[in-house]
């Protein structure tokens, strides 16, 4: 049976269990204010993608009155920009060979699959992100904060590091909520090993009824727990070459064994069944890894891929702002910064792929 549910449901169903506990454990006083509350659930910029709000933060932003911030404004439309060029011409670009790639993944030789899955990696990040930049740009439009959810993640030097920067709002719910609750990372091994596990694989089937997902969550798990029982989950709590212009070769590895894993990962959460993931996986380690890319349309991906690496440098000059073009430009003239954002404009316009649906819609 095909179970029909209304858009976004796991993400305001954990932003009102946020209320319901935080009023439970007396960390927040229940509200009087009926519409307050409503437009709290409700909240139309963050509804059916997040991020997930918390009511302690999101809530009393409700009962405050708010005027109108040019600066405020103007970073809210320039992350909105920021969202819409990563949703439009990244994510939409991506998804058009990741789909062909994956649809038709028997017929692709390792090589080809190899770049599926890298379309995909960067379908998924563009769009998710770009989501989120569209929907807190939009509320700082309105005065109201939410809660960053992604600060660069494929920049990670380890999986627990990734998992600090991704889906932030999520990550940081499992950890208040149910692995600290749980015992977290405070009692023997067999604890931390139990407590790993539970909200990895429940943070997968939050995404779905699919053993795809329970198995990527398990994957993970099984990435983070050795740097977890060595005491290392926490080395790397600051930004990659702060201050810097390039990475040292250490970090620079570090980066690519990251990205590797979470690539591997991705094949998971993508493949439409284990048997999928699994064929798919096989081919890519096989003699056909080292063969050239054969799809159609892969001179015209090319395009993308370009695109990708443009992207790619912005955001890791971006890196130690909110998001990649916060203080992007702002020491140039005022007519150069204004040309760089009308520049963005006619691509978005120029080069954005065929319209695709937010993934994360469908959660």
């Amino acid at each position: 049976m095909n179970i029909i549910l209304p858009v976004g449901i796991s993400f305001y169903t954990f932003q009102t269990l946020s209320y319901t506990i935080d009023v439970y454990k007396r960390k927040l006083e229940p509200t009087n204010d009926f519409i307050a509350f409503s437009a709290f659930v409700n909240f139309f910029p963050q509804l059916v993608a997040g991020p997930i709000e918390r009511a302690t933060h999101l809530l009393p932003q409700f009962y405050k009155k708010r005027t109108f911030d040019y600066s405020k404004s103007v970073d809210g439309m320039r992350q909105i920009l920021w969202g819409l060029f990563k949703k439009v011409v990244i994510a939409d670009n991506c998804a058009k060979y990741a789909n062909q790639i994956f649809n038709n993944s028997a017929e692709m030789n390792g090589s080809s699959l190899v770049l599926g899955a890298l379309f995909f990696t960067f379908q998924i990040y563009g769009d998710f992100s770009g989501y989120s930049d569209i929907a807190i740009g939009t509320s700082r439009l309105f005065g109201f904060d939410l809660m960053r959810n992604f600060n660069f993640p494929y920049f990670s030097r380890d999986i627990a590091e990734f998992w600090r920067r991704w889906h932030i709002s999520l990550s940081t719910w499992f950890r208040d909520y149910l692995y600290i609750p749980l015992g977290g990372s405070r009692g023997g091994t067999w604890m931390k090993v139990r407590n790993t596990f539970i909200i990895f694989i429940v943070s997968g089937f939050w995404h779905g009824a699919n053993w795809t997902f329970i198995v990527w969550g398990a994957l993970n798990a099984i990435y983070f727990l050795p740097l977890l029982l060595t005491n290392n989950n926490r080395n790397n709590l600051e930004t990659v070459a702060q201050g810097k212009l390039l990475p040292s070769i250490k970090e620079l590895s570090f980066i690519f064994l990251t990205f590797g894993l979470t690539v591997f990962a991705w094949i998971f959460f993508r493949a439409e069944n284990i048997g999928h993931a699994i064929s798919y996986i096989s081919e890519i380690f096989s003699s056909s890894l080292f063969t050239i890319p054969k799809f159609v349309g892969m001179r015209r991906s090319l395009l993308t891929i370009i695109l990708i690496a443009i992207f790619v440098l912005i955001e890791w000059i971006g890196r130690e702002g909110q998001y990649a073009i916060a203080n992007f430009g702002f020491k140039w003239p005022k007519y150069f910064r204004w040309a760089f954002y009308c520049l963005m404009v006619v691509v978005i316009f120029l080069f954005s792929g065929q319209k695709q649906d937010f993934i994360y819609f469908q959660f």
